[in-house]
């Protein structure tokens, strides 16, 4: 239960419910245990980012002894004491839920085990591949005031030695090496078993204390602030996210995980070493679910994941398209990751590099992945003499050094790199294309919810929209122009930007859907967004409730918002998804007094979206798009399997499907839509 003292639910304590939706996800019996293992890796790396983050600045009010209350009611120390004991209830579905999957692992042949479980050989096995890929990274420091107690880096895994030596107590630590596996499969016939690192170097912590009796040991690991500012307004702001980088290295620990062989003594000790006090500090039975990740590599068994079938290299809207610049030309165009490949907007960036034609190419990059083909396609064009403009995010939170990378990259290879507007991020999706066509000059513009990652565009669901109708191209040059010079307030004519416009465009056009409702018009609201957090946008949605306006919101993370209560909400339904993929596309449609509008983009309903962010919303206006945007919207809400339903008690209720109803999971059914030209053509359009 997340007890609700206000009109607000608290921001911190609905991210936990979203990564217990997560969690659900593991529990499943239904899904392929694979992706169980990945759900729960995931509940792990998420966990890790809130309390770097969200939990870090919560902790520094409290230390700096700050008793207001949020907007939630809770006070720093109330929220730090709510989030403990939710967390450690928390941990213990992890280590069930672990113990579930690991036991049906155990069905088709696969196991982790102790290391007392395993026979002779397989023990003779242990040893050498201790002595020869271990042992000799390892190094033991002692801990006393005769030496300088060493840094101990955040989500590291460490072994703590406890030993008693003349009358007192005397500690080490070791530190477990990152690039030795953490699970080591170990020979056996006909099954696939598997010991954990770490209990390799308990097996054999003798041979680094060889003179030393050992009293007790076991396996901590802390977290520390990562949530640091960065001072944009440096001179080099390049130099300044490097400084920045290796400050987060080094902030203030803010959580302890230990696992429960640890005793109270060497618990004490890390407590005081630290600085943290007893109630962020967790002991599991397993640390970092995310070693799972590599058992799940090393799985060949396809029975046991999701149906191999986004190896599809189609995009719906441009099956019949050879060339891409002729289709856009035609009409505006739309594509749905991951139902629809992203190879479609490589191949449109890859056209722009190649094309004569071509006189410019201008981009923003928040996000990409280790091997961007778009990084390399612009280092391209560049290299073929087309002037390219990148817009590099550094500030983007924990890519800071991987964007640092990439801007070194593109500036050697002649690309005209800049990092955005002082005292702001960059967060819009914008590839803009300058094109020479028969004595006139056309821009082609792709504007979408999500990064330009072709990595997570496998995973992620996020709306592609390509046009070249000046109007378009006209607001992106005014944007770039924002975004690269001196403009500080630019008019657009069809897009919308924050932080200048965006709120006050969602506060009137939830005004205009008020006003339609008093005069007995058409209206409605649907809001598909990752997070809604932010009170004034919520107010507003409050007061359309209370006035008549159908309101829906499709919130996957955080929703600070109550729905169905009496004279407040009673109008507002908020529903999450939460299954294969990662709901992560912006959708606004207004019912408008029947002449609906439909808008996609970059933001979510949050502070620093509308407040602190270069944010773009568009319109969609082609009638076969905005139909196609309102199918998507129907079967998502159409959704009886992944869905969620928020009730006014701030839980999360799973839909169950009615006697004899038929099952709709709407992320499978849009796959098979995207698999099959005669449902995509009888159903989609």
């Amino acid at each position: 239960m997340c007890r609700i003292k206000t009109d607000y639910i608290n921001r911190e304590l609905s991210w936990i419910k979203f990564n217990e939706r997560v969690l659900e996800e593991a529990e499943k019996n239904s899904n392929p245990i694979m992706e169980r293992l990945k759900f729960l890796s995931i509940t792990s790396s998420n966990e890790d980012e809130f309390f770097m983050v969200r939990v870090a600045g919560i902790e520094q009010q409290s230390r700096c002894n700050i008793d207001k209350k949020d907007v939630s009611g809770y006070t720093p120390d109330e929220l730090m004491n709510e989030i403990s004991y939710q967390i450690k209830s928390f941990s213990r579905r992890q280590e069930k839920c672990f113990v579930n999957i690991m036991n049906k692992l155990n069905d088709k042949k696969y196991s982790i085990c102790k290391i007392d479980d395993l026979n002779k050989n397989q023990k003779r096995y242990i040893n050498n591949f201790y002595e020869t890929e271990i042992h000799p990274v390892l190094t033991p420091i002692a801990l006393d005031s005769m030496r300088r107690f060493p840094h101990i880096e955040g989500r590291f895994l460490y072994v703590i030695v406890r030993i008693f030596e003349n009358n007192e107590n005397r500690f080490a630590v070791v530190k477990i090496p990152k690039n030795v596996p953490r699970i080591v499969e170990v020979p056996s016939n006909k099954k696939h078993k598997f010991v954990m690192l770490e209990d390799i170097i308990i097996y054999k912590l003798c041979r680094l204390f060889e003179i030393h009796k050992i009293r007790n040991c076991g396996i901590f690991r802390i977290t520390r602030n990562a949530d640091i500012e960065i001072d944009d307004d440096a001179d080099d702001l390049l130099s300044e996210v490097k400084k920045t980088i290796k400050k987060r290295k080094k902030g203030r620990v803010i959580r302890i995980e230990h696992d429960d062989i640890i005793d109270e003594i060497s618990r004490k000790f890390l407590c005081q070493c630290f600085k943290v006090k007893k109630g962020n500090v967790y002991e599991k039975k397993i640390i970092d679910y995310t070693f799972l990740l590599r058992l799940i590599r090393m799985c060949n068994d396809k029975s046991m994941f999701f149906d191999d079938d986004l190896k599809t290299k189609i995009a719906y809207d441009f099956t019949a398209s050879k060339d891409i610049f002729e289709a856009i030309k035609e009409r505006d165009r739309l594509v749905y990751h991951p139902y629809d490949s992203f190879d479609y907007v490589i191949d449109f960036l890859n056209q722009a590099a190649e094309d004569k034609n071509v006189l410019s190419i201008k981009q923003s990059l928040y996000r990409v992945s280790n091997n961007s083909p778009v990084i390399e396609t612009l280092i391209k064009a560049a290299k073929n003499g087309k002037p390219v403009t990148v817009l590099v995010e550094l500030k983007a939170r924990f890519d800071e050094d991987k964007n640092v990378a990439w801007a070194e990259k593109l500036e050697t290879a002649g690309c005209n790199v800049i990092y955005g507007i002082p005292g702001l991020k960059t967060h819009c999706k914008i590839l803009s294309v300058v094109r020479c066509e028969d004595d006139t000059v056309r821009t082609y513009v792709h504007m979408s919810t999500g990064n330009y990652n072709d990595m997570t565009a496998k995973g992620y669901t996020d709306i592609g929209f390509f046009t070249c109708k000046k109007e378009f191209g006209d607001d992106a040059a005014v944007l770039f122009n924002m975004l690269t010079g001196y403009i500080v307030r630019p008019a657009y004519k069809k897009i919308v930007v924050a932080p200048y416009e965006l709120r006050s465009f969602l506060e009137e056009r939830i005004e205009k859907e008020i006003e339609y409702s008093k005069r007995g018009l058409p209206c409605g609201i649907f809001m598909k967004v990752n997070s809604l957090t932010d009170t004034e946008i919520i107010s507003y949605l409050y007061k359309a409730s209370q006035c008549g306006v159908p309101i829906r919101l499709l919130v996957r993370g955080v929703c600070c918002l109550i729905p169905g209560r009496k004279n407040l909400s009673d109008k507002i339904i908020v529903y999450s998804i939460v299954g294969r993929f990662l709901e992560h596309s912006r959708i606004f449609r207004f019912e408008n007094g029947g002449d609906e509008e439909i808008w996609v983009g970059s933001a979510d309903i949050m502070p620093r979206n509308l407040n602190r962010r270069v944010e773009l919303v568009f319109p969609i206006e082609d009638i076969r798009l905005k139909n196609r945007i309102d199918d998507f919207i129907s079967i998502m809400a159409s959704d009886n399997t992944n869905k969620r339903i928020l009730n006014s008690d701030g839980d999360y209720i799973i839909c169950k499907r009615k006697e004899n109803e038929v099952k709709i999971n709407s992320q499978m059914l849009l796959l098979e839509y995207a698999k099959n030209d005669n449902i995509r053509e009888g159903i989609i359009l």
